[in-house]
């Protein structure tokens, strides 16, 4: 527990020494205004609206899994 609680404290400062490191001359973190929402623009006429069902069937090679719950019966 000791070694544990050692390298814990060796990592956490070396982790703060180089964020203090990086971030010495960047600009000043800001959150973003969630206030007023940016929606997107309606789709144009000429994209068409995909359907999730058109999907093309897919091919299954081979037999299909089944998972042995009895590991006697094989």
């Amino acid at each position: 527990m000791v070694l544990l609680a050692a390298v814990s404290c060796i990592s956490l400062t070396i982790a703060g020494g180089a964020s203090l490191l990086a971030f010495s001359d960047a600009k000043p973190v800001r959150i973003a205004d969630r206030t007023t929402v940016q929606r997107e623009p309606a789709q144009s006429p000429d994209k068409g609206i995909i359907d999730v069902s058109d999907q093309p069937t897919v091919r299954v090679v081979g037999a299909p899994f089944v998972p042995n719950t009895n590991p006697r019966e094989r």
